[in-house]
């Protein structure tokens, strides 16, 4: 096999695992365990594989002694299969699969280095032979970063045991492995990109920064190893210092030599959110309370550190080197590498606008079309890489005009110069334009979550506001929003004086300023501030938080004007209370009503139509392995909960209730919390011990937060968002139930679970009508989330098999009294203990009940003595009659 052949071979499967992570990315949402996917097919399957390839091939040219294919083509397939191996072992919990895979890496990294070792025994005396040293510092790092990844995985560290590994994995294996290989590369090839000469100290500059690199990286793995913080951020600075050496080299020959292709302006910017994303780490370390608080920061580092440094310096990278490697003389290389250049200018802002749009707070709407707009450039990159190659290969390529003007010509022509540059700036405008465009879209597509808005109330007074009487003075007012608050919550302004308030958002979520009439600030981020003029003001106003609960926990102001005339009542909502309620201005996040009450639909004797499909109550199975990676991300939903009766849920996965998790005690969960809404919101187990502080806090769209517990005690637990109103975000749907198995707990012939909750419906289509809520008055109560729905879709059962039933009440108000209609309990578990079992201790005990208040749950166990049907409901009949009931179809 020629040179071309075989790196055509070896870079096509660096181009394989980018076209998986590119499926990944566009098929998240039906993938389990994406988020990991998401950064482990770049990372370990085209980064790494990438690393292999070019810096075998760089230590052959640095060290004139060509190390032999075959050893290169072995190791390649090495790691290839323990990356799958990895990979399959991960999603499907095995362990034995992610240690199999975790060695196979390592040692692949170990082979390299020693070979490369060997290799510069016998070569020849080189300047830059020594920079081969990177590549074995490079595959050594990557050995304990592996071992980090695989402990992880397997062993089921606690939450704090957990982040220390965590911690050192990133630093060995982005910081260490990757970065270290980055830096002794960019020596050679950043001149070679620009078409320039090596700077005279770059060889002095390159010794020291590696070694700071290596030293930095190791002293701050050693934080983890000691539960010393302070030395990881000491080794951060170390490798800060090292990247500081190597920029200042590359800086000074850009000067000289201005980046023009997209192999130099990919490999520019990466090295600009290399540094960035160093930084960040050493920031957030050095910040966090814990080893804990240092998880869910670090994951927002995960688009800058993949997207812009390295998978960026990848495409860079590759753009330049593929023409060179693939050969066919100088024409055909001309042609392959104008192709690789395409809109070049375009493709650089593009991705890096999009990423720098994608890691800043923006609306949720926003990220999404950012982080597609990143991988629009990504895919675009394979599509010129196919196309390329199809060129290289082509016959005739040779005979074709060179496309692009040599470096040399265009130097001496400066009207081709000014041409050049003149078209670059045009190409940079455009696609700045662009970003502008997609993001103005966007921010039209939720302009509540960006603050947008103009909120008029439906219903509310007419504006209190009157030119008559006017004084000619202007009352200015600050109110602070926080913790829930107007501060001041009461504001006076002389009768016929103009109002203008400066509203200040000192909280940690968004909020707004509605007043009566319809002036309003407009969503207010964290931080953000507006100016609302009210007008001349001649009769008292009422002002409120409109996003959704946040009036309902109190949030109002008061306009109080002196000497004027007291505001009149304002109007009811439709089904709500005078000034209660989201309904009363309908600007809550989430979907909005159509004006029809819900309530005014509900047929609770009618039966779905036959397309109907009840959610399936089978209790799901463990998995193997005991360490369970879980994804939820929080979408707003319409949901049916009655046949023609429809609302807006707040959902955990897609669903109200939340999937169902399963664990034995002992297993860890690792949950990476996604905000797909529109407002802020967090997450509770019960099923796991640990500090609040961090992993319950409120996270605001667009971001994401890693949950871990480990499962110690048994019973089937609630999770919900404890974001405040947490009584609103739970009647939304926000809840779900965790089944961890006592030890020793007997199979059976079915195993099914129930979580009971209300639903206080408001419009149709709708969320939750917050003036029922406070009054307790629920619509429905379900099982699952649909009222009847196993009344019409009954639960299956065969006479004398032995079935449980978890049930969990979710309230969020209401007890639930589980009860089978000709049923007897012979087995009762409920909150961690048995209550009876197996007949007791008489023999011959039963039970009727299983009765739980809110957050209350457990199981029972019964036989069924013959075939038929059996009703089963909470004996709180009232609730019973408002949906929560089903049957058991028991068949012979």
């Amino acid at each position: 096999m020629n040179r071309a052949a075989h790196h055509v071979r070896a870079n096509a499967l660096v181009l394989v695992w980018l076209v998986a992570a590119a499926v990944a990315a566009l098929a998240h949402r039906w993938l389990p365990e994406a988020g990991w996917l998401l950064v482990h097919l770049p990372l370990l399957g085209a980064i790494t594989t990438a690393i292999l390839v070019w810096s075998q091939h760089f230590a052959d040219t640095l060290l004139r002694s060509p190390a032999p294919r075959r050893a290169l083509t072995w190791r390649l397939a090495a790691h290839t299969a323990g990356v799958l191996a990895v990979v399959a072992g991960h999603l499907t919990s095995v362990p034995a699969l992610v240690v199999a895979g975790g060695v196979a890496v390592a040692g692949v990294g170990v082979a390299q280095a020693v070979g490369i070792v060997r290799q510069g025994r016998g070569a020849l005396p080189s300047r830059f032979g020594h920079l081969a040293r990177a590549y074995v510092a490079a595959g050594l790092l990557l050995v304990p970063g592996v071992a980090c990844g695989v402990v992880m995985a397997t062993a089921a560290p606690g939450p704090e045991a957990y982040a220390q590994w965590y911690v050192a994995h990133v630093v060995l294996t982005l910081i260490g492995f990757v970065g270290v290989t980055v830096a002794g590369t960019l020596v050679v090839l950043w001149p070679t990109v620009l078409r320039t000469r090596i700077d005279p100290d770059a060889e002095t500059a390159a010794r020291r920064s590696l070694v700071l690199l290596v030293a930095g990286t190791l002293l701050a793995a050693l934080g983890p190893a000691t539960g010393l913080r302070a030395v990881t951020v000491a080794g951060v600075a170390v490798v800060l210092a090292g990247i500081a050496l190597t920029a200042h080299v590359l800086v000074r020959q850009a000067r000289t030599a201005p980046p023009v292709t997209y192999a130099a302006l990919g490999v520019g910017a990466a090295v600009v959110w290399w540094a960035a994303s160093v930084a960040v780490l050493g920031v957030v370390v050095a910040t966090a309370g814990s080893w804990a608080a240092t998880v869910p920061r670090l994951s927002a580092l995960t688009p800058a550190t993949v997207g812009g440094f390295a998978a960026q310096v990848l495409l860079g990278a590759l753009s330049y080197l593929l023409p060179v490697v693939l050969g066919g003389g100088p024409a055909v290389t001309r042609t392959v590498a104008a192709e690789l250049d395409r809109s070049a200018v375009v493709r650089a802002v593009l991705l890096n606008g999009a990423l720098v749009i994608f890691v800043l707070p923006a609306p949720s709407l926003v990220r999404v079309v950012a982080s597609s707009t990143a991988l629009a450039v990504g895919v675009w990159f394979l599509v010129l890489v196919a196309r390329a190659v199809r060129l290289a290969r082509q016959p005739g390529t040779i005979d074709r005009p060179a496309p692009v003007v040599p470096a040399r010509a265009a130097a001496a022509d400066p009207v081709v110069v000014a041409l050049a540059r003149s078209r670059r700036r045009g190409a940079g405008a455009l696609a700045v334009g662009a970003l502008v465009v997609v993001t103005a879209v966007a921010l039209a597509g939720d302009p509540t979550a960006a603050g947008l808005t103009q909120v008029v109330a439906a219903g509310a007074a007419a504006p209190a506001t009157s030119d008559a009487g006017a004084t000619g003075r202007t009352t200015t007012v600050r109110v602070e929003a926080q913790d829930m608050r107007f501060v001041p919550d009461t504001v006076e302004v002389p009768a016929g004086d103009r109002l203008v308030i400066e509203v200040v958002n000192t909280d940690t979520t968004v909020h707004d300023l509605v007043l009566d009439g319809g002036a309003t600030s407009g969503r207010l981020a964290p931080g953000g501030t507006a100016s609302v003029d009210v007008g001349v003001v001649q009769q008292d106003l009422a002002g409120w938080c409109s996003v959704a609960g946040h009036r309902l926990m109190g949030m109002t102001l008061d306009v109080v004007v002196v000497g004027g005339q007291p505001a009149p009542p304002v109007a009811a909502a439709p089904g709500g209370e005078a000034g209660t309620g989201h309904d009363m201005a309908g600007t809550h996040h989430g979907t909005a009503g159509d004006g029809t009450r819900a309530a005014d639909l509900l047929d609770l004797v009618a039966a779905p139509d036959d397309a109907f499909v009840a959610r399936d109550a089978t209790l799901p199975p463990v998995g193997d392995g005991t360490t369970h990676h879980v994804t939820l991300a929080v979408t707003e939903t319409v949901q049916e909960v009655a046949p023609g009766v429809t609302r807006t849920a707040w959902t955990f996965g897609g669903t109200a209730p939340g999937p169902v998790l399963h664990g034995r005690v002992g297993d860890t969960f690792v949950v990476t919390l996604v905000n797909d809404g529109s407002l802020g919101h967090s997450i509770d187990f019960h099923a796991g011990a640990l500090a609040p502080d961090d992993v319950m806090r409120t996270i605001e769209p667009g971001e994401t937060l890693t949950y871990t517990f480990r499962a110690t005690r048994s019973g089937i637990w609630m999770y919900h968002c404890s974001t405040m109103p947490m009584s609103l975000h739970i009647a939304n749907g926000m809840f779900g139930a965790v089944v961890i198995d006592p030890p020793g707990l007997p199979a059976v012939d079915h195993e099914y679970v129930l979580v009971q909750s209300e639903l206080y419906l408001g419009e149709q289509g709708g969320t939750a009508d917050e003036a029922a809520l406070t009054a307790q008055q629920a619509t429905l109560l379900t099982f699952n989330g649909y009222a009847n729905q196993y009344r019409d879709r009954p639960l299956a059962a065969r006479a004398g098999e032995r079935v449980r039933v978890w049930v969990l009440d979710a309230g969020p108000n209401r007890p639930s009294s589980f009860h089978v209609v000709g049923g007897q309990f012979d087995t009762v578990y409920r909150e961690g203990d048995w209550t009876l079992r197996d007949g007791g201790s008489t023999g011959t005990g039963g039970a009727q009940v299983l009765a739980l208040a809110p957050a209350e749950g457990g199981f029972v166990e019964l036989t069924f003595p013959e075939a038929g049907t059996y009703p089963f409901v909470t004996h709180a009949m009232g609730d019973a009659e408002r949906g929560a009931q089903g049957r058991f179809r028991v068949t012979d």
